[in-house]
């Protein structure tokens, strides 16, 4: 599926795994965020992080009608305020969809699927 927006210069679709590459982008750059994992890791028990170039595994684009939804499955780094790292996942994620593509988004779902300790050095 995509999101089909008419402007006065033309018609323009945006793919949905687009969307997921951006949303994701954004997110990993909020403190506290250790990465993204696939939506699938329920099941497995582990959950990896996943690369720059797989964020649309991790996260779910979802129409209904004119209202799009986002779902996120993200890492927190331990000792982070993991209510905190979602609101800000949730901000960024809106803030940035709207500014980059011009698109409204009217729900980031955020599934915190583990927590990770930093190494340290």
């Amino acid at each position: 599926m995509s999101v089909d927006m008419n402007t006065k210069y033309g018609h323009v679709t945006i793919t949905n795994e687009v969307i997921s590459t951006i949303a994701g982008g954004a997110a990993v750059e909020c403190y506290g965020i250790v990465g993204m994992a696939s939506k699938n890791q329920l099941r497995d028990g582990i959950a990896e992080i996943l690369r720059k170039e797989n964020f649309s595994k991790g996260v779910v684009v979802r129409q209904e009608e004119d209202d799009l939804h986002i779902d996120m499955y993200i890492i927190v780094s331990y000792g982070t305020k993991i209510s905190e790292v979602a609101h800000n996942v949730q901000s960024q994620v809106k803030y940035t969809l709207n500014k980059t593509v011009g698109l409204s988004v009217n729900s980031v779902n955020i599934y915190i699927q583990g927590v990770r300790v930093s190494k340290e050095d």
